[in-house]
């Protein structure tokens, strides 16, 4: 990791700059005005730096609204004008499900099953803790 940085967001949407990539992790119920406007600030940070990939973890949120389909394809679409990538992570079944009955396909959008393997879609580095071990640091 070249670096760790947190960008507080109206909300308390915790967000982590590692390296080039923003980890962005949702929890619950996300307001609509918060969700509007965290897709401003990624795209303005995605713009103003160096960052090559967004990763949405979104094993923390039980539900999905139509509005909040839509964010998550704005961003994918504006991280791709921009030069990066989205990835989320974490989505349970029951968000998979409801995102396909409100006919949502989220083009551009690439899913993980967890956080750790869409930092790896993303080329990130990921540091591994083996169990009662040291860890090390793999790259993809």
């Amino acid at each position: 990791m070249t670096g760790v940085s947190t960008f507080p967001y109206e909300g308390h949407v915790p967000v982590l700059r590692l390296g080039g990539v923003l980890l962005v992790t949702l929890q619950g119920d996300l307001y609509d005005s918060t969700a509007e406007q965290l897709r401003q600030d990624i795209g303005e940070t995605v713009s103003d730096s160096a960052v090559r990939g967004v990763v949405i973890d979104l094993s923390g949120v039980e539900i999905v609204d139509s509005f909040m389909g839509r964010v998550l394809s704005d961003i994918a679409a504006m991280t791709k004008l921009l030069a990066a990538q989205t990835v989320v992570a974490g989505m349970r079944p029951a968000v998979a499900i409801t995102l396909v009955e409100l006919g949502l396909t989220l083009p551009g959008l690439r899913t993980a099953l967890n956080t750790e393997e869409a930092m790896r879609l993303l080329g990130a580095e990921v540091t591994v803790l083996p169990r009662g071990g040291r860890a090390r640091r793999e790259r993809s």
